[in-house]
């Protein structure tokens, strides 16, 4: 019965939610082709410190997240998303070629910031778009599943990018180059392949930041945005990962499989947890993500290869999979429908500017101390958010159209 269930489910899915998951895959394929090998590019050929990899990746994935506050604001106020996901999308692929013609840091950061701003400006609306179409009882499935499709490219970027580099023997460039290909791609999908509700001509249109709009967000809305702030600070980016794999001998070409092992393990699992979402009390969802975070962290502190080393990246996946679709679908619930775009960009307003900190943290401590220091700090952070979480109690959060 369960089983003939599930296909019944995704059938009742809106093609738009379909669409937009697949052009999340191809932009996802582009990035990770390149993000999989460019901590280990700009250290072995660029000459970077791992704390300056940290501050880029730092600052460019909170612009990123500082941005989808003006975008999903703009977006409610303007009553459209799709003119501003195209956007977004487009800066995003335009950013591609100038990995491959990088000859120093600065290239890097200035093509990782263009990229984030892109990403910074399709998110909140494109989020607020799947909202938008997705009727509520379906909307932790619609959140999980395009989450889930977003991660297939972030397994297949990395997947090619291993092949590639074994093909063009270690030629960075050439991959960087090749990447440019789906990221167009997804730019012609999202124009042809997506259409946007209409909003209703009655409903006025007033600025969604003004004090009084603000003001309708109430107290659980704010919740999610600090326990997503703390998520942040617990969760830097993947691309230590990466460079933990690297410092335990794993070969250059190779590097990017430590992606692929934790993105196959997100992308199988975060529908499932997305329907599961749909059922049970989110605060217990989340619960278990963070200690099954806390066990990735202490286990990649323990070891930089072998059995250990890639049951704690296996974890990673897991955990990501139980939260991010299920953080996503809390904001929608949270939140006023007229503001929704503005929601999802104050939430990440407010990751953003912990994930600046929690990279570059992690950098430092990383040089000063060793990569086992950062994970145990990760694991400290994560063990603050689950304090939290339970403070809060396993009370089921009341939906805005419930």
């Amino acid at each position: 019965m369960a089983q003939s269930h599930a296909p019944a489910r995704l059938g009742k899915i809106p093609a738009g939610v379909w669409a937009l998951g697949f052009v999340s895959l191809l932009m996802d394929v582009s990035s990770e082709l390149i993000h999989s090998l460019l901590p280990v590019f700009m250290v072995t050929t660029l000459g970077v410190s791992v704390f300056v990899v940290g501050l880029i990746e730092g600052a460019a994935e909170s612009t990123a997240l500082i941005i989808k506050v003006f975008s999903g604001a703009l977006s409610d106020y303007w009553g459209k998303r799709k003119p501003l996901a195209v956007l977004g999308y487009g800066l995003g692929a335009i950013s591609k070629p100038l990995f491959a013609l990088a000859s120093s840091a600065g290239w890097v950061v200035g093509a990782r910031l263009l990229d984030r701003v892109g990403k910074g400006i399709r998110g909140a609306p494109r989020d607020a778009l799947v909202a938008d179409i997705t009727p509520p009882e379906l909307r932790g499935a619609a959140f999980g599943l395009r989450q889930s499709l977003d991660t297939v490219g972030a397994f297949l970027g990395p997947l090619l990018a291993i092949g590639l580099m074994l093909l063009w023997a270690n030629d960075f460039r050439s991959v960087f180059w090749f990447a440019t290909v789906p990221a167009f791609l997804c730019v012609l999908l999202l124009i042809f392949g997506v259409q946007e509700p209409e909003r209703a001509p009655s409903e006025r249109r007033t600025n969604p930041i003004r004090r009084d709009n603000l003001k309708r967000l109430g107290v659980d809305y704010w919740w999610v945005v600090g326990i997503g702030a703390v998520f942040t600070l617990a969760r830097f980016s993947e691309a230590f990962l990466v460079l933990r794999a690297q410092s335990g001998g794993l070969a250059l070409a190779w590097t990017p499989i430590v992606l692929i092992a934790m993105n196959l393990i997100y992308a199988a699992c975060a529908y499932p947890f997305g329907k599961l979402a749909d059922r049970l009390p989110h605060v217990s969802l989340l619960s278990w993500g963070l200690l099954l975070l806390i066990a990735a962290d202490v286990l990649l502190a323990t070891a930089d290869h072998g059995f250990v080393l890639w049951s704690g990246i296996a974890l990673w996946g897991l955990h990501m999979a139980m939260t991010q679709g299920l953080l996503a679908t809390m904001v929608a619930d949270t939140a006023p429908a007229d503001m929704r775009g503005t929601a999802y960009g104050l939430f990440n307003l407010c990751s953003g500017v912990t994930m600046l900190v929690a990279s570059g943290l992690a950098g430092w401590l990383w040089d000063q101390r060793g990569a086992s220091f950062t994970f145990v700090a990760g694991a400290v952070f994560s063990g603050i958010a689950l304090v939290l979480i339970l403070l809060r109690g396993p009370s089921q959060f009341k939906s805005r159209e419930g």
